[in-house]
């Protein structure tokens, strides 16, 4: 599978669960990832739960539902390897726009990079390689 064309090409929507230090869970809706390459995504975050979570515990897992009938989808098994607050970077990088002071209001924004530990679909527990 190739993940960046897998991206751009489906519709749907998105869950990523952290985990603080103690391993208490949180989910939050995310928009789909940025593939970097075969191997690391990164997701556009605010300073909020998931954010401070990936400060405690570097693990995530992002849940993928494609849209349309069915239950078709992926699992990204991911470890956080880096964090920028680059606001070029990550200003290029924004699909929704927002105006300026409505963007201001809603807080610090970091680019977190994850490298992919493994891809699973998303139902069973089939593995799928990344190319």
């Amino acid at each position: 599978m190739n993940l960046q064309n897998y991206f751009s090409e489906s519709k749907g929507r998105g869950i990523l669960a952290t985990g603080n230090a103690e391993g208490v869970i949180d989910t939050a809706i995310y928009s789909r990832p940025h593939v970097m390459d075969k191997n690391t995504v990164a997701f556009i975050m605010r300073d909020r739960l998931s954010h401070k979570n990936l400060q405690e515990n570097s693990r995530a897992n992002y849940m993928y539902l494609e849209g349309g009938p069915g239950f078709n989808g992926v699992r990204l098994f991911m470890t956080k390897v880096n964090e920028t607050q680059d606001s070029n970077l990550i200003q290029s990088m924004t699909r929704r726009k927002l105006s300026p002071e409505e963007d201001k209001a809603k807080g610090k924004k970091f680019l977190v990079y994850f490298k992919i530990d493994r891809v699973l679909n998303l139902i069973g527990g089939d593995e799928i390689a990344i190319n």
